[in-house]
């Protein structure tokens, strides 16, 4: 009896100790990217960069995310998952430390370095949430999808006074985020000694040809690439939009910040419910509706609802985002499916994230105002409630 106390107490210890390496994980893969949009106009001022090239400094890490995701697996399979998630935050560290560098290489360099991060730890994380926690997906991707938001919501809202109020210059505000994935390190390294390689690799090219030939996996793909189109959009722009309509470059950054955290809230609360659900298509319209007023309502002159349409779209956008990474989980019958399945709505997802800040740039150059790159992002809300009714249905991928 005693020994078995001590077995069941040590193995509690485990899973706790690895519930808290994923959240440390997820907090760290946004960041780096979340920082970059309050900074906007300090980085425009020091390098002299377009609008469309500064949309890069977001685009850059998202094709890398595309090209990647589906690679993972590859990765994974020689090296384990614990190894690679390990792998995934030194190179995190390396690529925000790379940025504090002068100069415009060494600036798109790191950019690329921490979108090659990125990706190994987005296609991963649900990977253990399936393999590890198979019977508590719900409240697992809750967790790990609300210390994404948070992570993003954290840089947001602190990287103009870093930059300003502390003294520490646009490039170090930007650095600082690699303390944060070397702590996260840290406490991975005990995850190592668990490190085994995935059995059955040699399926992979296989199980993926059935898996892209799945009507369920490319709604769910179509879901999360609009998603992150929208999310990266925002992330990029939204404190740009909310200076044009008066707001002081502090105050929108907070703004931004306030978007993330409700974001936050969403990504932990839809989650949990959904995964109650047998069909989620309820869940999908209440999120694009709230969507879709959020972002006509940014159109509007009125300042003072400002808060009001930047905590709505986060709220959306972080449901969604909660939403389609339970889909990963919900729609795949094993392990080795959802690290497939993962690696390709990822991949496929964030090519078409990656068009968003880029091309919004883009529009505005062009215009010269914020009215036709906000309808574009409208229309493209109205295509994510399609993919998103379809994926929504209760059915595996084969």
């Amino acid at each position: 009896m005693r020994t078995s106390s001590r077995h069941d107490s040590g193995h509690r210890f485990k899973k706790v100790l690895l519930i808290i390496g994923i959240a440390l994980i997820a907090l760290n893969l946004r960041p780096a990217l979340a920082g970059v949009g309050p900074l906007i106009s300090d980085i425009r001022e020091a390098t002299g960069l377009s609008n469309t090239l500064l949309g890069l400094l977001t685009s850059l890490p998202l094709i890398a995310f595309g090209i990647l995701s589906a690679l993972t697996r590859l990765v994974s399979s020689r090296l384990g998952i614990e190894s690679t998630i390990a792998l995934a935050l030194g190179l995190l560290a390396g690529g925000i430390l790379l940025r504090v560098v002068p100069g415009n290489h060494a600036l798109f360099g790191g950019t690329l370095l921490i979108g090659v991060a990125i990706a190994f730890g987005n296609v991963l994380l649900p990977t253990l949430v399936k393999r590890d926690f198979p019977n508590h997906s719900g409240i697992l991707t809750s967790i790990y999808s609300s210390m994404l938001g948070l992570g993003a919501a954290l840089a947001s809202g602190v990287s103009v006074s870093l930059a300003h109020d502390w003294g520490w210059g646009w490039r170090w505000s930007l650095g600082a985020w690699a303390f944060l994935a070397l702590a996260a390190l840290l406490i991975w390294l005990p995850q190592l000694k668990n490190a085994s390689i995935p059995q059955n690799s040699i399926r992979f090219v296989h199980s993926l040809k059935q898996i892209v030939r799945s009507k369920m996996a490319w709604n769910i793909a179509f879901f999360m690439g609009l998603q992150s189109f929208a999310f990266y959009v925002v992330l990029a722009w939204l404190p740009e939009i909310l200076q044009h309509g008066g707001l002081s470059p502090l105050a929108a950054g907070w703004m931004l910040s306030l978007s993330l955290g409700t974001g936050v809230v969403g990504s932990l609360l839809i989650p949990t419910l959904a995964a109650r659900m047998t069909n989620q298509q309820i869940i999908v319209w209440i999120l694009m509706f709230c969507e879709s007023i959020s972002i006509a309502g940014l159109m509007l002159p009125y300042p003072s609802l400002m808060a009001l349409w930047a905590s709505l779209i986060g709220f959306s956008l972080g449901g969604c985002f909660g939403l389609a990474l339970l889909f990963l989980v919900l729609r795949s019958n094993d392990t080795q499916t959802a690290n497939e399945l993962s690696g390709m709505v990822l991949s496929i997802g964030f090519i078409i994230a990656a068009i968003g800040p880029t091309l919004f740039g883009a529009l505005h150059d062009w215009t010269q105002a914020w009215i036709i790159p906000l309808l574009f992002l409208l229309m493209t809300s109205v295509l994510k409630l399609i993919s998103g009714l379809g994926a929504s249905k209760p059915r595996f991928v084969r």
